[in-house]
């Protein structure tokens, strides 16, 4: 089980139950999301009905992925075809047009639930020769022709208490770290070994707790590895390999009942506790953009720190900027983001967050917004959208009820045409190097590095501020990923 969910470039499907001697396929998972869509749905359906349904989808799919669902049983695929087990896919089939357009908009956003990280295993079935606790396939075309919103229709069946995130992109991954565990090891595969031994240990008392979870292998770790193998029938030798990884994997799975529509869940601050690597040039993704984030703020406040685009990717100008902040905080100035620099970057920006008296600055939260949201977070929103219309006239004001409607939409997008784009009307960061096909040019640098209070912003803003090219900083992103902080 890997630490965030993320979207496998490709994906390897069973083609039949999961003991049958069927071929397996490996496909690009965008292509497989389309194949499940149009095998398991009807074109005609209206777009809401086809959007709620795609979402539970690539839930399902990205919660096998997840929790190494049958990888963690010794099998060689992700998924199976068999719609007793899984979802359908009929290899080489045709897919509807109108389908794939939608998939290829939203195939990296996952449903969660709030506070926890793991994706819903969001069952479903067709709702009529076949019932279920999920959410019913034909039941959300009634759903969408009364009206309903594609969140609303996914919120009717799994509850109000969703979120809907996005996703990084990049090659799966097994979660084994590749060489045996063992007295004397440190390292994170470790802490988290040890922290889901202690889970498992609340389930089986003949397991004993771990007092210091601390990615280091201690005599305490190896005396519950042991007892762990002697219970499931492992060879007792207090060495996690894949036998011993894979089934503690499977374990905290079942206790945690993570394949499960009510799940106990995995929290942030399980899997948050540190930066997993140094970040170098080159480097793109999730922590890219909280570095990119938090050197954006800083920069805003301090002359010495040039502020770059918030564009997920470690390139020259960020390098800079890195070393630029590395200088004034009397670091090494490498340009690598160690423990060291990530440590002081937080600071950094907690004294700017704690000093200021006029202005809030404010890290995106783990959902990402969309037609029919309604949460504080909406509200939060409207709360920004409507102090930026009173700098920007073009911006309309709108009512703050935390519900996500057509003029929460229409104020998004005055704001898209403000930076001169023309982009759908929603607050997601999409992976920058894997834009789907069809779709516009998602939004550049959207990240809110500070809202202030009042009619005007502070001097500050006016010095850094001084076009449209600006309101990228105050649009909010949806990030999914917790702040990592070293301890």
């Amino acid at each position: 089980m890997t630490e965030f969910p993320y979207v496998p470039e490709y994906i390897t499907v069973h083609l039949g139950p999961p003991n049958s001697p069927a071929r397996n396929v490996t496909v690009p998972f965008l292509e497989y999301i389309q194949n499940v869509a149009s095998s398991e749905l009807y074109p005609t359906w209206p777009e809401n009905a086809l959007r709620a349904n795609i979402y539970a989808q690539v839930s399902f799919a990205l919660n096998r992925i997840y929790t190494e669902w049958y990888r963690s049983r010794g099998y060689d695929f992700d998924i199976t075809n068999s719609t007793a087990y899984d979802q359908a896919f009929v290899e080489g089939r045709d897919i509807f047009d109108n389908v794939a357009e939608i998939v290829n908009e939203i195939f990296d956003q996952y449903l969660a639930r709030p506070g926890y990280v793991q994706p819903l295993f969001s069952a479903y079935c067709d709702g009529r020769r076949v019932q279920c606790e999920g959410l019913s396939q034909w039941g959300t075309v009634d759903l969408a022709q009364q009206g309903l919103t594609p969140y609303e229709i996914l919120t009717h069946y799994y509850g109000d208490d969703l979120d809907i995130r996005t996703a990084p992109i990049r090659p799966l991954v097994q979660s084994y770290p590749g060489t045996p565990l063992r007295i004397g090891t440190v390292s994170r595969e470790v802490e988290i070994m040890q922290d889901r031994l202690n889970r498992i240990s609340n389930n089986y008392p003949a397991i004993p707790k771990i007092p210091s979870v601390n990615g280091v292998f201690d005599l305490n770790t190896y005396n519950a590895v042991v007892a762990f193998q002697k219970i499931f029938n492992l060879t007792p030798d207090g060495v996690v390999g894949p036998a011993t990884w894979y089934q503690i994997t499977q374990v905290n799975n079942a206790v945690r009942n993570l394949a499960e529509l009510v799940a106990e869940g995995i929290t942030l601050q399980e899997v948050s506790r540190e930066l997993p690597t140094a970040l170098t040039e080159g480097m793109q993704g999730p922590n890219i953009l909280l570095l990119q984030f938090y050197l954006g703020v800083i920069g805003t406040y301090n002359d010495a720190v040039p502020v770059v685009a918030v564009d997920g990717i470690f390139g020259p100008e960020t390098r800079d900027a890195v070393i630029a902040f590395q200088q004034f905080a009397g670091l090494t100035p490498d340009g690598i983001v160690g423990p060291n620099t990530w440590n002081a970057l937080l600071n950094a920006y907690q004294q700017i967050a704690e000093s200021l008296q006029n202005a809030v600055i404010s890290l995106p939260p783990t959902v990402t917004l969309v037609l029919g949201s309604q949460s504080e977070a909406v509200r939060q929103l409207q709360q920004y959208i409507n102090r930026l219309a009173t700098i920007y006239p073009e911006v309309p004001s709108i009512p703050e009820t935390g519900y996500y409607g057509e003029q929460t939409r229409e104020a998004v997008l005055a704001l898209q045409r403000i930076q001169g784009r023309d982009s759908p009307a929603s607050l997601s960061l999409r992976n920058p190097t894997l834009p789907p096909k069809g779709l516009d040019t998602p939004l550049e640098s959207p990240i809110i590095t500070a809202i202030f209070s009042g009619t005007s912003p502070p001097a500050c803003f006016r010095r850094v501020c001084r076009s449209s090219a600006c309101i990228p900083w105050f649009i909010h992103a949806m990030i999914q990923h917790h702040i990592p902080r070293q301890e």
